[in-house]
């Protein structure tokens, strides 16, 4: 009788779904041997895709609360006090030009891979000094080596090795970005390069777009104290976020063709960016007199 129980058993686990829908001959309810269906076990596929649906939207709803509740920060309201909120900025016409590229080379042994990529980074602080520009003023990342598999072949077979590095180039003078990048490119040393403007003392910016929002949040405060009949104390509690909102180019393929780069003139060398903008927002709580 087990036995048949545990044959009847292994049936239905084969059976109970076919095609995406739940088959119900293969779902028996009470003893395997009477071959009968159990109504209480029917259930459409269309409910248990919704009942799954509302669990992940519970959990996703969990998940996501706390992290409102850090963007306002909960204030106990206390008397005779007013709490607002302000937003801020400042502005102010780049003066650093950060140019990001890696030097990437492949060759069928480490040492090769090596000694490639160490060439090629010669050449590129031979553009920096052509250029007036110290190659210590370059950032240069460590030289990492990662073997590359064939995994089409099922020992999983080194077929060579990549050597990659990033380089940062930070420039005071934007009428160099157009050569340097150029012969960057002619050097074939980077298949990208990406161009972004910012502030090299963004900390500084971003005080003066705190005191902007600060300005704005008390004289808001000031006006409800003065329209309530009341006089605007000292501050009691203040929260700040600073946002940094770079102008970045895209990235700009490192390897044209010959014979666009022959025909083309050389790209301008006066860059007109547009400013960087820091923003911040302030909450406050004044005392009311």
């Amino acid at each position: 009788m087990a036995l048949e129980a545990t044959h009847h058993a292994s049936l239905a686990s084969k059976n109970v779904l076919k095609e995406g829908k739940i088959n119900h001959r293969a779902v028996h309810c009470g003893k395997f041997s009477l071959g009968k269906t159990c109504p209480d076990l029917i259930i459409p596929v269309e409910d248990l895709l919704m009942k799954s649906l509302l669990f992940f939207l519970i959990v996703l709803q969990l998940a996501i609360a706390p992290s409102f509740a850090q963007d306002h920060p909960a204030i106990t309201a206390q008397p005779n006090s007013v709490y607002v909120g302000a937003d801020g900025k400042y502005e102010a016409a780049p003066d650093t030009a950060v140019i990001q590229f890696n030097i990437s080379v492949q060759e069928d042994t480490s040492q090769a891979a090596y000694q490639r990529a160490s060439k090629e980074v010669e050449q590129v602080r031979q553009v920096l000094r052509t250029n007036g520009i110290e190659p210590k003023a370059t950032n240069l990342g460590f030289l990492s080596v990662q073997p590359m598999y064939d995994y089409r072949n099922p020992k999983q077979k080194v077929v060579g090795y990549r050597v990659t590095t990033d380089v940062t180039l930070k420039l005071k003078d934007f009428s160099k970005i157009g050569p340097i990048t150029q012969q960057l490119a002619d050097a074939n040393v980077s298949e990208t390069q990406s161009l972004n403007y910012t502030l090299e003392n963004i900390d500084e910016a971003k005080n003066k777009a705190v005191e902007d929002a600060y300005r704005h949040a008390r004289a808001s405060a000031d006006t409800i104290a003065r329209t309530s009949g009341r006089t605007l104390g000292d501050l009691s509690y203040a929260s700040v976020d600073t946002f940094e909102n770079p102008r970045i180019v895209g990235p700009r393929m490192a390897r044209p063709m010959a014979a666009m780069a022959n025909a083309a003139p050389p790209p301008t060398e006066e860059f007109t960016p547009q400013s960087v903008t820091v923003t911040a927002h302030v909450n406050a709580l004044f005392n009311l007199k």
